[in-house]
């Protein structure tokens, strides 16, 4: 057997590592919590389980795996649903449940493929052969049923593009819409969460096209380490962006007093981003959710999370942490007033606690009382 190592397969072979170093970001456990990181997140997952598999096929590899045959299909299927997933999540902060039955779909694909990859590996070999090496013998192998029994599995790549372009066209709906909000120009947005959409619109666009343009002049999947590589420049692009967001080349020196001497945010500045935060927080109340976080809240606001961090440090005297339970203990002495037939451990549900030993703590540190004292104390004239 000889294999295939030229600079395609070296070019996605490292599009893959660097897949996997920004999947420890952006699903590490603090990342997480941020709707937006986890379904990016599930996403990259995706595209880097497409990438290992044409890696694997394109290289001969696949001969030492054969049960990795294909197994990257259901993936395939699932970017589309996880790009929509991860517009939603920006835009609005947040997303409905309901919307997670968009990823029904690709675990729907899994289960009508499972026909197929439940099969031995000399059947996975010919199917290998069959697209890369036609010219090759095949192996003996008896089919005792049609492994690609349904249409959409029989079409794996009409049904990836036709999820890409239908959810490509939703999430863009939702960017445009959000443009349209903030009166900004598509070109040249201002804000940096929408110059974020306007990335993920060009990626999801661009790779759609691209996968498009192939398949033209490639019937089968020889041509699809043209769109890996392709793929593999987004997700150092990608990498290029995360660094220059990060706060990493605009720390402070050991010597500068000041925790954010190096930050350009003028006082102006300040009372505005205090003044949306204030309304963000009285009006919208996101502190309620559990997984409510500074990233969530920097995106709602339109600005970076080293911004709004230092922002609420200086002018507020408290870290985020700290401005987050004060807002929920005043919501829960609000709720314990108004409700007082509801339990104690339901109001700190509301209130994004997910346990009442926290929410005690909490509600006693600031409060002064324990929520069943401030409760039974009445209410002043």
């Amino acid at each position: 057997m000889q294999y295939r190592i030229d600079l395609f397969a070296v070019f996605i072979f490292l599009g893959v590592v660097q897949g996997l170093f920004l999947l420890a970001f952006f699903l590490s456990r603090e990342n997480r919590k941020s709707k937006a990181n986890l379904f990016h997140g599930l996403m990259l997952l995706s595209i880097v389980a497409c990438l290992t598999e044409i890696f694997l096929m394109y290289t001969g590899y696949i001969v030492h795996c054969l049960y990795l045959v294909d197994f990257s299909e259901a993936f395939g299927v699932a970017i589309g649903p996880c790009f929509y997933l991860l517009v939603l999540s920006i835009v609005n902060g947040s997303i409905d449940r309901k919307n997670y039955l968009h990823l029904a779909i690709p675990i729907i694909y899994l289960f009508l493929q499972l026909p197929f990859l439940i099969l031995p590996e000399d059947a996975k070999y010919n199917a290998w052969i069959g697209t890369y090496h036609p010219d090759w013998d095949y192996r003996s192998f008896d089919y005792t049923y049609d492994p690609r029994l349904f249409w959409v599995t029989d079409h794996c790549t009409e049904f990836t593009i036709m999820c890409l372009l239908t959810y490509g066209a939703l999430g863009m709906i939702e960017i445009f819409k959000a443009f349209r909000k903030k009166k900004e120009s598509f070109l040249r947005p201002s804000n940096p969460v929408l110059k974020t959409l306007r990335w993920e619109v060009f990626q999801i666009v661009s790779a759609t096209v691209g996968i498009l343009v192939v398949k033209l002049f490639h019937e089968e999947d020889t041509g699809d380490h043209l769109f890996a590589a392709y793929i593999t420049v987004t997700i150092y692009l990608g990498s290029v962006r995360i660094m220059n967001d990060s706060g990493f080349f605009r720390r402070p020196s050991l010597s500068e007093p000041q925790k954010y001497r190096t930050s350009a945010v003028t006082l102006d500045t300040q009372n505005e981003l205090l003044g949306k935060l204030k309304r963000a927080m009285t009006e919208t109340k996101p502190f309620v959710r559990p997984d409510f976080s500074l990233p969530e809240l920097a995106r709602m606001l339109g600005t970076s999370v080293h911004t709004l961090s230092q922002v609420i440090n200086d002018g507020l005297g408290k870290n985020f942490f700290e401005m987050t339970a004060e807002y929920r203990i005043e919501e829960a002495k609000f709720l314990l007033k108004s409700q007082p037939n509801i339990k104690v451990e339901e109001i700190a549900g509301q209130v994004g606690y997910n346990s009442k030993s926290s929410f005690n703590t909490s509600f006693k540190k600031i409060a002064g009382k324990t929520p069943s004292e401030f409760r039974a104390t009445p209410k002043s004239p």
